[in-house]
């Protein structure tokens, strides 16, 4: 079997081949490591059968969707799952052949209503259900304490206590675990009755997931990450870093219109000298009337250098071909004792 496991800071994500006939699966990768995985599979010669998520994840973005397009492949999910571009929908006991290789799903709720866990002969890949030491918190939106206990009680640990466990997320550098150990040695597990174990997981107390609103609402329903949204925007624009347009401003300034997409108290409090005032948020109603000449050179700068890099991908959409964002932001500009105007 070929087996590439992909560490993303806490997120553990899985490449997982059949050596005869090249075929693989992509279990729970993650949307920062796309070219790695695309790499990994070139460099291997493998084919992806299937991308799958093992639950709707709240804590970091799902590549599944981008990953599938890419390599031609099904995103496969529990059939409970929202997110509304699950190409294949499993059932408990469902089976994926990956070659010679078998997947098979079990439903494990609790962490959330969709998450199943995906048995080999060797080994299980848990999810968020059952961690290294730990288990899946059950505090966020589907997860039921009591779904959780019979998961873990009733189904995954009576699966031969030898199987391999290799988890969606470990944040001490562990790469796997098993059954047994697991069962000896996790405090998760000490708890067997029911009511305990509700106890104790409703007691947990945890902080909320960083990314929680925005990791669901894109994992949910195939929406766009603000990183998603940077990233298109980054490669439909170009950049002018400070030092040159430091070098522009003043005499040699008639070809280039420095557009500041702040607010206005922003603008007011300090810009780049003779710069133009158009907020992001009025950008497509004013742009006519403010930049009637559509071949003019114009750099966009912000507070940080985000929305002006949204605004400069805007620009060139709308037809303002030689639009630029600033490489930096205001806030740069002013740690680095560049010119402002009040």
């Amino acid at each position: 079997m070929i087996f590439e496991q992909i560490v993303t800071g806490g997120c553990q994500s899985y490449l997982v081949g059949c050596e005869a006939t090249r075929a693989a699966a992509l279990i729970d990768p993650e949307f920062s490591q796309i070219d790695r995985y695309l790499g990994l599979v070139s460099q291997l010669g493998l084919h992806v059968r299937y991308v799958i998520d093992t639950h709707t994840h709240a804590d970091h973005f799902s590549a599944s969707r981008e990953l599938a397009k890419a390599l031609g492949a099904p995103v496969v999910m529990h059939r409970l799952s929202p997110a509304p571009f699950a190409d294949i929908r499993l059932d408990d006991g469902d089976m994926l052949i990956v070659g010679d290789l078998r997947l098979q799903a079990l439903h494990t709720p609790g962490h959330t209503r969709d998450s199943m866990c995906l048995v080999m002969a060797d080994r299980v890949f848990t999810g968020d259900t059952l961690l290294i030491g730990g288990a899946g918190r059950t505090d966020l939106p589907s997860g039921d304490p009591h779904a959780l206990h019979e998961s873990l009680f009733d189904k995954l640990l009576k699966l031969p206590p030898e199987l391999m466990v290799f988890p969606a997320h470990d944040y001490k550098g562990r790469s796997h675990s098993t059954l047994a150990a697991e069962i000896a040695d996790n405090p998760r597990l000490r708890k067997t009755e029911r009511a305990a174990f509700v106890e104790m997981m409703q007691s947990l107390d945890l902080s909320a997931p960083t990314h929680l609103t925005e990791a669901l609402r894109t994992n949910m329903s195939g929406g766009k990450t603000v990183a998603q949204l940077l990233a298109e925007a980054s490669a439909k624009a170009p950049f002018m870093s400070m030092a040159e347009l430091q070098a522009r401003t003043g005499g040699n300034s008639r070809d280039l219109v420095v557009l500041d997409v702040r607010e206005k108290d922003a603008f007011e409090a300090g810009h780049v000298p003779g710069a133009v005032n158009l907020p992001r948020g009025q950008l497509e109603l004013r742009v006519n009337t403010e930049l009637p000449d559509p071949t003019v050179r114009i750099v966009t700068c912000c507070e940080f250098g985000k929305i002006s890099t949204l605004a400069a991908a805007t620009l060139r959409d709308l037809g303002y071909g030689r639009a630029v964002a600033l490489d930096g932001g205001m806030k740069a500009w002013r740690e680095a004792g560049y010119d402002l105007e009040i």
